[in-house]
C-alpha cells in the first residue's frame, strides 16, 4: 500500500508571471491543504553540471537560493510559511522537472501551460512533452485564468483506458473541494447511448464514486460532425468546470509515444486546470482519502 506524499512541485520562475502562478499555486496548496516546493530553475552551462558540489558552485547555488527566498517573500508580503519549501535547479527547464518527477516525493506537479511573455519560452510541445514524460501526475494551469474556487470537475473517459487512477484523484480532489464530478464520453457512433460501451464505462465509475461519498453525474456527448476533443471542451465552457482530469496513455512514458491528440487538445485548449495522471501514478489506497 502507498501514501500519498502530501507534497505538489511548481515551477516558479522570478519573474512577474512567476507572481502570478505563485499565486494559483497557493490556492491548491490552501484548499488541497498541502505543502508546496517551488522551483526556479537556473539556465548554466556544463561545468556547474558536472561538478554542482565544488566550493564555487555551492556558494552559487546559495545565492541563487537566497534571491529566490527574497522573490518569493516580497510576492507572500509576509515571512514564507513551513509549507512552503524553496528549491534550486540548474539546466534547462523541462528536463530539470522531469528529473524531479523521477527523484520522487510529489503527488503532483504543477506547471503553467499559458504563453509567457519572458525568457521562459514554453511552447505546446514542451508542455505535452513534460506530461508525457513525466513520473508523476501534471496539473496544467493557465496563470492568465486562474481559479479561485473550484465546484465541479470534468472527467472524460473513453472505451480503452482503465478507471482506477482517476478513481484515486476524482475521488482526492472532489472531496476536498466539495466539488461535483461530471462524467463524460464523446460518442460518435449512431446507437443508443445506455447500450454503449461508453455509457457503462461511465456509469460503472459513477457507482465507484458514489459509493465513496462523491456527487457525480454521467453525460455521454453525441458527437455529430465535430471532434471529440471539441465536443468535451464545449461541455466544460457549458458547466463552468472548475477543473478537468483525464488519463493519458499508459505506456507513453515507456514507449517515447506522445500524449495523443485528444489529451492535447484537452490540456492546451482548456482555459481551467487540466489534471492528467499518467501510466507511472502509485497505487494510492482509496480508503485514506
Amino acid at each position: 500500500m502507498n501514501y500519498r506524499s502530501n507534497s505538489i512541485l511548481t515551477h516558479i520562475p522570478q519573474n512577474r508571471d512567476g507572481e502570478s502562478i505563485l499565486k494559483q499555486a497557493l490556492f491548491f496548496t490552501n484548499a488541497l491543504n498541502m505543502r508546496i516546493f517551488l522551483l526556479d530553475v537556473i539556465k548554466t552551462g556544463p561545468a556547474f553540471l558536472h561538478n554542482p558540489k565544488s566550493k564555487r558552485n555551492q556558494i552559487r547555488h546559495q545565492g541563487a537560493l537566497n534571491k529566490f527566498t527574497e522573490f518569493v517573500k516580497k510576492s507572500l508580503g509576509t515571512d514564507i510559511p513551513n509549507n512552503i519549501i524553496l528549491r534550486i535547479g540548474w539546466g534547462k527547464i523541462i528536463n530539470t522537472l522531469i528529473a524531479e518527477s523521477e527523484r520522487g516525493g510529489y503527488d503532483f506537479v504543477m506547471i503553467d501551460k499559458s504563453k509567457h511573455a519572458n525568457n521562459e519560452h514554453f511552447t505546446p510541445a514542451d508542455i505535452s512533452r513534460y506530461v508525457s514524460k513525466s513520473y508523476c501526475p501534471v496539473l496544467s494551469v493557465n496563470k492568465s485564468y486562474p481559479v479561485t474556487e473550484i465546484n465541479s470537475i470534468v472527467v472524460p473517459i473513453d472505451i480503452s483506458q482503465h478507471t482506477k487512477k482517476r478513481l484515486y484523484w476524482a475521488t482526492f480532489f472532489a472531496k476536498r473541494m466539495k466539488a461535483k464530478i461530471h462524467i463524460v464520453s464523446a460518442l460518435n457512433i449512431d446507437i443508443e447511448e445506455r447500450k454503449s460501451l461508453a455509457y457503462k464505462n461511465a456509469e460503472k465509475l459513477k457507482t465507484m464514486l458514489e459509493k465513496r461519498g462523491v456527487e457525480c453525474e454521467v453525460h455521454i456527448l453525441k458527437v455529430h460532425d465535430q471532434a471529440n476533443h471539441t465536443a468535451v471542451l464545449n461541455y466544460i465552457e457549458e458547466v463552468d468546470a472548475g477543473m478537468v482530469i483525464i488519463r493519458t496513455h499508459q505506456e507513453s512514458r515507456f514507449t517515447g509515444k506522445k500524449i495523443g491528440t485528444f489529451v492535447s487538445e484537452i490540456v492546451h485548449g482548456c482555459k481551467k486546470p487540466v489534471f492528467t495522471v499518467g501510466g507511472v501514478t502509485q497505487k494510492y489506497d482509496l480508503d485514506a482519502i
